[in-house]
């Protein structure tokens, strides 16, 4: 396949921003004040253990400074990418507000823990954990796929709990991941055009070495076993993440062995 000229990449990218941008305004677009049903609050249904998953999905977004900062920088030059990393970071930052508002309207956060936990969090910065735009493309699209399917199974644990403030909350989530996720598979879709081998060992380099943002929070160790024992481990993550990513782009793990075998730690086994 012929790759892309500069000029055909932009425009590409212009219009699969445009096509997302388009569609999050017509069909995506929600409040946090007007469209989660706060008064269906039941303060009988508080748990601890959803209580503590979501507090630690509110801190991974509470990086939000971090992530726009410096992954904005990465792709300034493309309009497309660009626009997009400015339009995630707005959705991010409507996760973590929800989450937050839901651990205090329940009374299962006071004020003071949620400042506290702010500043334990943010006294770590974030910062990238690959070079090039494209391996963070991969990794976006990484961390956008595990991102939705963690929600998805915090979902059912609300559904099966009957918490409906908090299925809703994450039910617009996790629709907001699913995007997310797609425009990634979408541009990544378009490195593999341009230059198949490179972006099959940049997946690879960076599914070898993906961490989820949250490896920073305080009580980390704690937070991921309880995160695995309600349903996202090892298996979950190679099945609905790993599986799903390769079968998004076409690819096998025998495509990406073929690409790796090319860098000198071969990043897949």
């Amino acid at each position: 396949m012929t790759p892309m000229a500069g000029a055909d990449r932009r425009d590409a990218l212009r219009r699969l921003y445009l096509e997302f941008f388009e569609l999050a305004e017509r069909k995506r677009r929600w409040s946090v004040f007007d469209d989660i049903p706060w008064d269906a609050i039941d303060r009988a249904r508080n748990e601890p253990d959803r209580a503590l998953c979501a507090e630690t999905f509110c801190g991974i977004e509470m990086y939000l400074p971090d992530y726009v900062s410096t992954g904005i920088n990465l792709v300034r030059d493309s309009f497309g990418q660009a626009w997009f990393h400015a339009n995630w970071g707005y959705e991010e930052s409507k996760h973590g507000l929800v989450l937050r508002e839901w651990l205090l309207r329940t009374g299962q956060r006071t004020p003071e823990e949620m400042c506290a936990f702010e500043d334990a969090v943010l006294a770590t910065r974030w910062e990238l954990p690959f070079a090039t735009a494209e391996q963070m493309t991969a990794y976006g699209l990484i961390q956008e796929t595990t991102s939705l399917v963690s929600y998805r199974n915090e979902l059912a644990h609300a559904e099966r709990a009957g918490d409906d403030v908090l299925c809703k909350i994450y039910g617009l989530i996790a629709r907001d991941e699913a995007a997310h996720a797609s425009f990634y598979g979408d541009v990544y879709a378009l490195l593999l055009e341009d230059d198949r081998t490179r972006a099959c060992a940049d997946l690879a380099h960076v599914f070898a070495r993906f961490k989820m943002p949250g490896a920073g929070l305080p009580d980390y160790d704690a937070r991921l076993a309880l995160v695995q024992r309600r349903g996202m481990d090892r298996e979950r993550f190679f099945l609905d993440v790993w599986v799903r990513v390769l079968r998004r782009l076409g690819l096998t793990r025998a495509d990406l062995r073929r690409a790796a075998a090319a860098l000198p730690d071969r990043p897949i086994r």
